[in-house]
């Protein structure tokens, strides 16, 4: 079938009103941009039939090939229940054998400020990532510029508890803080991972770096529970650091994750 048949096919039928157009012809109609604009133009008395069968079976096929068996979300209620038991035991875990010697330097309202704090942007984080799993959630915070939020609230809430003062060791101390709190955060990155595993991700970067936020909150939990440098400016840079480091190579994560699945549907089967 050619641009020459489908010509000679048009004129035949030019007086016809409601013509279909045979099977070939519309393979060819579909496939040439010249003759579907000629078929368009003469539609009110040629009318185009639908696709052919062997068109809708190659669509079926194609499309049932990449459908796979899913099972139904959990309610809400238990992925945060879970992320809130893996936050609270790994700093609890982690902290006990060190000591919590930061509580007994600090003042019962910088404990209660701080902890509350640190306990309310763990709790929105983790709402955050629970409602990412299920495409479709509404949230509170937008959030892609969620940790960017907390980050801000835990900095003023630190800037107001304690004094910048001159610590000589500043840069010896806060890598040995630094250190610490990223082992707490990988330790927990990995639960967090298997948890977010049972969700729907549409966007593995925005929740690659909310879960890395959440995981860098852990280590900084941890420093502040343990750590007896109250000065302003070693909390801000080496303890929130920690949280800030963890959305970066969560953020990472989700880039090379995008990265391989459109390697992968983008490879010849």
């Amino acid at each position: 079938m050619n641009c020459r048949d489908v010509d000679h096919f048009l004129i035949e039928h030019e007086d016809s009103a409601g013509v279909r157009l045979p099977a070939k012809v519309h393979e060819h109609v579909l496939a040439c941009d010249s003759c579907g604009d000629l078929v368009r133009a003469l539609s009110p008395s040629v009318v185009a039939e639908g696709p052919s069968l062997e068109i809708l079976r190659r669509l079926e096929r194609s499309l049932a090939a990449e459908l796979r068996p899913v099972r139904p979300l959990a309610p809400a209620r238990y992925f945060f229940a879970a992320f809130a038991a893996i936050f609270v035991l790994i700093v609890t875990a982690g902290v006990y054998p060190l000591g919590a010697f930061a509580i007994a330097v600090m003042s019962p309202a910088q404990s209660i400020a701080m902890l509350g704090a640190l306990s309310a942007s763990a709790g929105l984080v983790v709402y955050s990532l629970v409602r990412q799993m299920a495409p479709g959630s509404r949230h509170w915070v937008p959030p892609k510029p969620l940790p960017v939020v907390v980050v801000a609230v835990l900095a003023i809430v630190m800037t107001g508890l304690f004094r910048f003062q001159y610590e000589r060791d500043f840069w010896s101390s806060g890598w040995a803080c630094l250190r610490a709190g990223t082992a707490f955060a990988l330790l927990a990155a990995v639960p967090f991972w298997l948890i977010l595993r049972r969700g729907a991700i549409l966007s593995p970067r925005v929740t690659g770096a909310t879960a890395g936020f959440l995981a860098g909150l852990v280590g900084t939990s941890a420093l502040e529970l343990h750590c007896t440098i109250l000065g302003a400016a070693h909390i801000l840079t080496w303890h929130l650091g920690v949280a800030l480091l963890g959305a970066l190579i969560g953020l990472a994560a989700g880039f090379a994750g995008e990265a391989a699945g459109r390697h992968l549907r983008s490879a010849p089967r």
